[in-house]
């Protein structure tokens, strides 16, 4: 027993421990949506589901991480066709590609409250590089995060079919986050 709990903690001591804290988001208080437009006329949509694992510190970046994943079938808009469309092949194709990924693979800290999150994001299995500007503010043991930033709906194969163009919607598609977590004790 003595050489089991004594190889136990070796390998706890051997595995370094994450030093930025843990966060868990208060979904209720929080939204991950979007903005595009349809023949000129504008919409936003959101996801309701989704979940993020958060370890961040604005003093230790280099230990930070961060992995949203996107329940892609999840997304509304409030227009009851636009809506049905979404999971389909021509969008989001959630049948073949239910989720949607953003891996951190870096942080900048831009001063004031402001970083920038270096990562990859995939979507319909195709991964692309992105930086995902934000701000932040901690108080206590809250924190609000606030981003948005333009992706080109078409790199991912977002609108097939007719709807591979820019004619009815523009290929450039606004993601804004607002998330509102807590600290995990």
């Amino acid at each position: 027993m003595r050489v089991l709990l004594g190889f136990l903690a070796a390998v706890m001591m051997a595995v370094p421990a994450l030093a930025a804290p843990s966060w868990t988001v208060d979904k209720a208080a929080s939204r991950l949506g979007f903005v595009s437009s349809m023949n000129g006329e504008a919409f936003e949509g959101s996801f309701g589901r989704y979940d993020a694992k958060i370890n961040f510190d604005p003093k230790d970046l280099k230990s930070s991480k961060a992995v949203i994943v996107i329940d892609v079938a999840s997304a509304v808009t409030g227009d009851q066709t636009r809506d049905e469309s979404l999971p389909t092949k021509d969008w989001f194709w959630a049948e073949k590609f239910p989720r949607a990924t953003f891996v951190s693979t870096g942080f900048t800290d831009l001063g004031g409250g402001r970083y920038q999150a270096a990562g990859k994001l995939t979507l319909r299995e195709v991964s692309r590089p992105i930086v995902l500007p934000f701000t932040l503010v901690v108080s206590g043991d809250t924190a609000k995060m606030t981003s948005a930033i333009v992706v080109n709906r078409l790199v991912f194969g977002v609108g097939q079919g007719q709807w591979k163009t820019e004619e009815a919607i523009p290929a450039r598609v606004t993601v804004r986050i607002n998330l509102t977590a807590k600290k995990a004790h």
